[in-house]
This record gives C-alpha cells, sequence and structure tokens, in this order.
C-alpha cells in the first residue's frame, strides 16, 4: 500500500471536503483517500487521518488520543482553573472533555437515563409536538422541509424530553445551538469565542431552570432524571448535568438536522419500497438510518483527537497537539465492507454498527435521536404518503462538517397546480 501510494497524486490534489465537486459526489474522493494508506498526513488542516474501521475502532476502545480540544497544538491556551468560567467549568471539568476515569463514571451513572423504558416515555411527550408542527403546516402543494419541518423538530423533540420549560425556548434556543463550534477546530478564533459566550448565556439558563427543578423534582423527564442520579452517586455532579443538558441540545440538534435532510432525501430518491421497510417499526427505522447516512455518505471531516505528547502512532511519529481523524465514513463505498455499495437497501446488515461511535464514547444519546427521527419521518409519510422530491437540492458549503441541503423543497401531491400554488405564494 505504502510503495502504491507513493506513485499517486498528492492526497490534497484528489480530496478536498469544501469543493463542489465533494458536495456533488464525495465517493471518488473517499476513495482516493482510504486508498492512502492506514494512516494519512493531510496538509491543509495539518492531521493525520486514520481512514481503516478496525483502526478506528481500536482508538474508540483503548483511546490512545486526547478529546480534549486544548490539547490541539493551535488550541486558545487552557485557562488556569480560577479564570474557570461556566464555560470552562462544564467543558474542562466534567464529562465532554473529562479524564477517561470520569467519562465511565458518567457513562454508568446515566445508563438508566437512557434505557428503552425512559425513550418510551419521551416518545409520548414529543409525538404531540411533532404532529403539531405538521398541523400547523397543512396541506400545502409545495414546501421546504427544511424550513417548516427540519429547522424546528431536532430542538422542540429534544428540549421537551429533557424537560426544558417552554418559557425558556426562544431565549436559550439563540445561544446554545452554536455549543458544538466551541471546540471545533476548522473555524476561526473569533466564531469559538462567540461559541463560547453564547455557552456561557446558555449555561446561566440551565443552571436557573436546575434551581427551579431542585424545588419541584417530580417530573418525569431526562433533567429531573438526571438530578435523581446525581443525588445517589458521589462523583457526579450539577457540572456534568449542565455538559449532559449542552450536548443534547447543541449536538443533538445539530447532528438531526443534518439527519433530518439526509432521511427524507435518500427515501424519495431510491425506490419507494424502501419506505415501507425502513418504517415498519422503531428498530426497522434504526436499522435504515445506518443505511441512509452510508449512502448519503455527507461527512466531510470526522472525530478529532489529539496527541497527548509525542508518541508513536501507528507507525507514524506524532508531535505533541497534532490533530488526528478518524474518519469511519471512507469506507462506506468500498465494496471490501458492502457488497453492491451504490445500491440504497435499509435491510442492508451493520456489523458492526459505529453510526453513534464505539466503545467507551459510543454516544448516549442514540437511542433518543433516532426515536425522534423514527417519529417525524413516519409523521411526514402518513399526512403526505405520495409526497416527492419537487426538483434536486442544492447543496449548501457554509456548514463545517457536512453536505447539507439550501433548500428540501417537496411536492405532496395533495392537489393540482403544485409549482403554480408554491409560487404564487412565495
Amino acid at each position: 500500500m505504502v510503495a502504491s501510494a507513493e506513485n499517486l497524486p498528492p492526497i490534497e490534489d484528489v480530496f478536498n471536503p469544501n469543493s463542489q465537486e465533494y458536495m456533488k459526489n464525495p465517493i471518488t474522493q473517499c476513495l482516493e483517500l482510504a486508498k492512502r494508506g492506514r494512516l494519512v498526513w493531510y496538509e491543509p488542516w495539518q492531521a493525520w487521518i486514520i481512514t481503516r474501521l478496525d483502526d478506528i475502532m481500536a482508538c474508540w476502545k483503548t483511546e490512545p488520543l486526547s478529546s480534549d480540544f486544548y490539547d490541539w497544538e493551535f488550541a486558545p491556551s487552557r485557562p488556569p482553573e480560577d479564570e474557570w468560567s461556566n464555560f470552562e467549568r462544564a467543558l474542562i471539568g466534567h464529562s465532554l472533555l473529562a479524564d477517561p476515569d470520569h467519562h465511565r463514571l458518567v457513562r454508568r451513572v446515566t445508563a438508566p437515563a437512557f434505557s428503552r423504558n425512559v425513550v418510551d416515555k419521551i416518545q409520548a411527550k414529543i409525538e404531540p409536538e411533532i404532529k403539531k408542527l405538521f398541523d400547523e403546516l397543512g396541506e400545502p402543494d409545495v414546501f421546504d422541509y427544511n424550513e417548516k419541518i427540519a429547522f424546528h423538530i431536532p430542538f422542540i423533540s429534544i428540549t421537551r424530553m429533557v424537560g426544558i420549560p417552554e418559557k425558556y425556548w426562544p431565549e436559550i434556543k439563540q445561544v446554545i445551538v452554536t455549543f458544538t463550534e466551541t471546540w471545533n477546530p476548522t473555524i476561526s478564533d473569533e466564531q469559538r469565542e462567540s461559541a463560547r459566550q453564547d455557552s456561557n448565556r446558555a449555561i446561566d439558563i440551565i443552571k436557573k431552570i436546575i434551581d427551579e427543578r431542585r424545588s419541584a423534582p417530580v417530573q418525569d423527564d431526562f433533567l429531573s432524571t438526571l438530578l435523581r442520579i446525581e443525588a445517589e452517586n458521589e462523583g457526579f455532579e450539577e457540572g456534568d448535568i449542565i455538559t449532559l443538558v449542552l450536548a443534547l441540545i447543541g449536538a443533538g440538534a445539530d447532528t438531526t438536522l443534518v439527519a433530518q435532510q439526509w432521511t427524507v432525501y435518500a427515501l424519495l430518491k431510491n425506490d419507494r419500497d424502501q419506505i415501507a421497510k425502513a418504517l415498519a417499526t422503531p428498530d426497522s427505522f434504526a436499522n435504515a438510518f445506518c443505511e441512509v447516512n452510508r449512502w448519503g455518505l455527507s461527512s466531510k471531516m470526522g472525530f478529532a483527537r489529539y496527541a497527548p505528547q509525542d508518541m508513536e502512532f501507528m507507525g507514524q511519529q506524532l508531535r505533541k497537539g497534532v490533530m488526528v481523524l478518524m474518519m469511519p465514513h471512507l469506507k462506506d463505498y468500498n465494496p471490501d465492507y458492502y457488497e453492491n455499495p451504490e445500491k440504497f437497501d435499509v435491510e442492508r446488515v451493520f456489523d458492526p454498527d459505529v453510526l453513534f461511535g464505539y466503545g467507551p464514547r459510543f454516544c448516549i444519546g442514540a437511542a433518543l435521536a433516532k426515536r425522534q427521527l423514527y417519529l417525524t419521518i413516519s409523521e411526514l409519510f402518513k399526512r403526505f404518503p405520495d409526497v416527492e422530491l419537487m426538483k434536486e437540492p442544492e447543496r449548501d458549503a457554509s456548514d463545517h462538517n457536512a453536505v447539507v441541503f439550501k433548500q428540501l423543497l417537496l411536492k405532496t401531491n395533495c392537489g393540482l397546480n403544485a409549482n403554480q400554488s408554491f409560487y404564487n405564494n412565495s
């Protein structure tokens, strides 16, 4: 592999996730990158890229690299603890960038909050919100799914299941959705600082909600469950609760927005017999969503880690602080992993299933994310069983981590003269 890679053009010439070519068809570029070996240096990002799934899974499982953004060589200086704002207390001191032992503690004690029974109870809370949004939509001839549904569902459903009172929704929505930008290595220092200030304002709101909830702790929601866990487990603190809520609403809203778009697009772009198979049960949809993610290949970057010291890793010498990116999506059109990768098959077997990570870094909110998505997509096809794409959606280059759509115009086929009705009302 190394010898053949030396005869290939520079990877920078054939792989650029920010290019128009990648947004139109990322398959060729991803396969080209995977050809270069297990660990590939990518100069534009000053980062090494892990290309093979078995190596990525081993990295997730054994955690030889740091997930602490402040360990990145180009990160701002880590502030001393006596200068921490609420943001640093959450990000550094608790579960997101905590040491592995504390991270495992958080996962262990919070596992009951993500059980199947809890997810079923949460479904009862968010399903009426989803139906309400479709009720407000009515029966238009044509509508933009992004604008009318996708942009609203993640935040509404996640805040409902977390237990954020509606009176706080307008205020918190403005500041919490930028949370994931606070440790994003691809954006400017100015953007990260703006996101940090947003997160501090969001934490102030969450702390106020927690104080209110402590005085009325019997509510049946995720936040109340976390407060009970805090009371019963030494080492699990309010900062861990804040971090989990931030991650669920901030990161959850960001990733499920992408998932909403691509699930609708994939189901409408392929054979319609796949729709009924995908939506037969929550479990069948969970598997179908793996196929949506594989077929769509919407990822640009992957999962960032950092060398905690000068070290040897996978046969290469890494300098302290260098970024290492895990990119499991590079396998998604590789016939060595998947038979007939060009075919969209919602019953495809995924073993292992690494869509939401693996090992100690498996996303603890995965079941919640998939259930929320299942309810929304099911409601779409109940309301509009003959829905179809109005036109091929234009890709939006502004998203730092995924290929997304500027609009996703859907034709409902509820009435005649759909084009005329839409454009007369726009």
